[in-house]
């Protein structure tokens, strides 16, 4: 299998723009689109007073994300726009990354998804930075402890996006390389084990997947289940962590 930095692979290039329409990009918006659809579904028609299962639900899910965020950034951070930002992030994430169950390319899969996302909570834990403790604080805390450290200090303060959309991207591009492995090595055995049949017999056995069935399935339940609601909640904790240590003055 073949892991792209920018999507698996180009369906067409607009015209004149030169602009490249991927795989990555026509999944990352249908994920929007179900987000959106799904947020429309459960929002119509809501009273004062719950009285439908859906409404119950999104109930839920408000008052999970603000105590999550509430437990991680504080009061302060729970009554802004953080709540509705974290609970984008944490859905985008994960059912960008559940894509590989219905055998879609993952939009995580592919550096872009994640480097982009890094960035934009790069610039955010930044400007929090400068807005609290004004720009002079913000470059002072680069020449600290000693000035000596600085250029590490640099490279620190760089080196936070990079982690965060290398350590999202290969969690999930990891998993979908050993998946096609192992898919591939249970074909060899399948041809292995009933190739030496003569005649008929050994073409048409070697033909169906025996080999290939269950195995597969137990690890899909890691790889793009579990492992991608964990790199979802990873990312989102490394998000809240780094603002909020970000939005503490000196």
């Amino acid at each position: 299998m073949k892991v792209e930095i920018t999507g698996a692979k180009i369906f067409f290039t607009i015209p004149y723009l030169n602009i490249p329409i991927t795989e990555t990009l026509v999944n990352a918006w249908i994920v929007m689109a179900l987000l959106v659809a799904a947020c429309i579904w459960m929002t119509k028609g809501m009273k004062v007073r719950a009285n439908t299962k859906k409404q119950h639900l999104a109930e839920f899910l408000v008052n999970t994300v603000n105590k999550w965020v509430l437990d991680n950034m504080g009061e302060r951070y729970a009554k802004s726009s953080f709540p509705p930002f974290i609970a984008a992030l944490f859905a985008f994430s994960a059912c960008s990354s559940l894509l590989g169950l219905f055998g879609l390319y993952p939009p995580t899969a592919a550096l872009s998804t994640t480097l982009g996302w890094s960035i934009m909570v790069y610039v955010m834990i930044t400007y929090t930075n400068i807005r609290t403790n004004k720009l002079s604080g913000y470059l002072k805390g680069l020449t600290e402890p000693v000035a000596l450290l600085t250029p590490l200090n640099i490279i620190s303060e760089v080196s936070t996006p990079v982690s965060m959309a290398f350590r999202h991207f290969g969690n999930i591009a990891s998993g979908q390389v050993v998946s096609a492995l192992l898919y591939g090595a249970l074909l060899m055995l399948n041809n292995a084990l009933f190739g030496w049949l003569p005649g008929a017999l050994g073409q048409i056995l070697t033909t169906i997947p025996i080999a290939q069935i269950g195995i597969p399935a137990i690890l899909s339940i890691y790889f793009d289940l579990f492992s991608s609601i964990m790199q979802a909640f990873i990312f989102c904790m490394l998000t809240m962590n780094y603002i909020s240590a970000a939005g503490q003055t000196d």
